[in-house]
This record gives C-alpha cells, structure tokens and sequence, in this order.
C-alpha cells in the first residue's frame, strides 16, 4: 500500500527548464529569420570575460551556443586576469557607441581589483540584457517595461509555460541578491500573471525560516549553500524552484556532482512542482538573456 508520501510522489511533476528554453529557442529562432529574410541584421549579443574562471568560462560558452542556435550574431571579448579597471570600463564604453552591437554582458564575478557596481553601471542602460543596471532595477521597482535580470525572467516564463497558478498564493523568496532575489520577490508580487502574489522575501537573519517554508505555495531558493531546504521544510504541493547550482566534490569521472540549495530526493516526494539541478532554472537563465536581447534590437528597429 503506497504511503501518503509516496502519493504525492507520483503527482509530482518536473519542471524541465531544458525542454521549455529549447521550444522558446525555436520561437525566437523564427522571429529573427523573419527579421533578416526583411533585410535586417540579427540581433548582436556581446559578452565580456576577464580571467580565467572555469564556470564564467563554462556559462560564457552555453550563451555562445544559444545565440548560434537562434541565429543571433555573438561577440566574446576575452581580457587577462590583469586587465585593468579602467580597461574594462573603456571597453565597455566602446560597445555601448557601437550601433551594431543591441546587448552586452560583463560575466561575473569579476577580479577582486574590480569593480562589479563599477562596470554593471557602465553598461547602456539600453544595452543592459542582464538587468543589472540601476536604471533597469529603478524601472522594475515601479512596474515599467525594462530589462528583467535573465534568471528571475526565466524563472516567470516556466511558471508560465507550466499554467501554474499563481494569484493570490504565498510566495516564499529565500535569498535577497539583487540578479536573482529581490527581482524575484518584485515580479511574484506585481500585478499580472503570473504575479499577484503575496511575497515572504527570507535571508540569512531570517528567524524560524522553516515556519515561513511550510506555508509556501511557491518557494523560490536562492541562497548557494548545497541542499539548505530538505523535503521537511517544504509544504506538501508546493511549486518549489531551486535556483542553485555548486561543484561538490565527488567520486564522479568529472570529480565533481551539481547540487541545488534544495535536496532534490526528499524535496521531490512532497512537492507538487519541482525543478531539478540541472536542467531546470539554469536553461531558462540563458532564455531570458536572449529575450532581453531580441527585444533591445527590436526596440532599435521600431524606431
């Protein structure tokens, strides 16, 4: 006789971030044949990489990817570990007064003698495909049509894609970051769908955060600590996104496995939802960026 438990298992479903950002890759993939079949050029995505940093390296690479698959023209500037501040930000100057460039991305994190509010405020706020800028955040603040920062816009089209109800239910953020955490818990409130949520926004100070985690509908997890939230922290038929991924080291060929802040096995029995590590926010992250992307040359376009 199956347990309560095991009920819900079988209810559960996955959130498949891969299969979601592929269909969304050939919709955009049209979109921009229809532009050059008129004579326009494709969109341009550019991505600065200072250093050697084996995951920027790594996501540098997929967004390299993405772009070739939906026909967008990419540009990946690569500068040593020792480039200075002021070489960066005269690069980034650079870009932004090129007409033929719509979007550019500084990988983060950057080298310790850089800095990262330095160089994401360099960036055109029109160039600004990560929503890293102030003037994006500013606009997202008060509902206005901006950039939204590529993880928290992936993360509202795979509550979209998946039909999955968000009005009026409690969402619980954990993680206050301003790329993922505090958009997250802006766009989960705002009116819209989905949105129209009331939204818990827990941290690391956070006293009695199990309380808070139980009665989430909808819990975002944000925080880079490997499996924080085990399955009895979750409300049973919780929609449950687990934004993180870590290297743990393991006795794997690769010496390593990919864990998300939630503990997938025991998380998985009790939620109705569920993205897994990986395969599911971390496609949909890239999405966003190509979208943030067509929609800056689309809006140079229409003027």
């Amino acid at each position: 006789m199956p347990t309560f438990a095991d009920k819900i298992r079988l209810t559960t479903m996955l959130l498949k971030g891969k299969e979601v950002a592929d269909q969304i890759k050939i919709e955009i993939a049209e979109e921009v044949k229809t532009i050059v079949d008129k004579g326009v050029r494709p969109p341009h995505l550019v991505a600065i990489l200072v250093g050697e940093d084996g995951a920027s390296k790594t996501y540098v690479k997929n967004k390299e990817l993405a772009c070739e698959k939906v026909g967008f023209s990419s540009t990946l500037v690569r500068l040593p570990e020792s480039t200075s501040e002021e070489e960066v930000l005269a690069k980034i100057e650079e870009i932004n007064n090129d007409d033929g460039i719509d979007g550019l991305i500084v990988q983060l994190p950057l080298p310790k003698h850089i800095s990262e509010h330095k160089v994401t405020q360099a960036i055109d706020p029109a160039k600004d495909v990560d929503g890293f800028h102030d003037v994006s955040v500013g606009r997202l603040t008060k509902g206005q049509d901006t950039f939204i920062s590529a993880t928290p816009y992936g993360i509202i089209q795979l509550l979209e894609r998946y039909k999955i109800e968000t009005s009026g239910k409690h969402c619980v953020v954990i993680g206050r970051s301003n790329i993922v955490g505090r958009p997250m818990s802006i766009l989960m409130s705002r009116s819209g769908n989905p949105g129209n949520c009331t939204v818990t926004l827990c941290h690391s100070r956070t006293v009695d955060l199990e309380s808070y985690t139980k009665s989430a509908d909808i819990l975002i997890v944000a925080l880079g600590i490997p499996e924080f939230v085990t399955g009895d922290m979750v409300k049973p038929g919780a929609t449950v996104i687990d934004v993180g991924i870590t290297r743990v080291d393991a006795d794997t060929p690769r010496g390593y496995v990919l864990k998300g802040d939630v503990e997938f096995e025991s998380s998985e029995k009790v939620a109705g939802y569920i993205t897994p590590v990986p395969g599911g926010v971390g496609p949909m992250t890239i999405i966003g960026l190509m979208q943030n992307t067509l929609k800056s040359h689309n809006l140079k376009f229409s003027n």
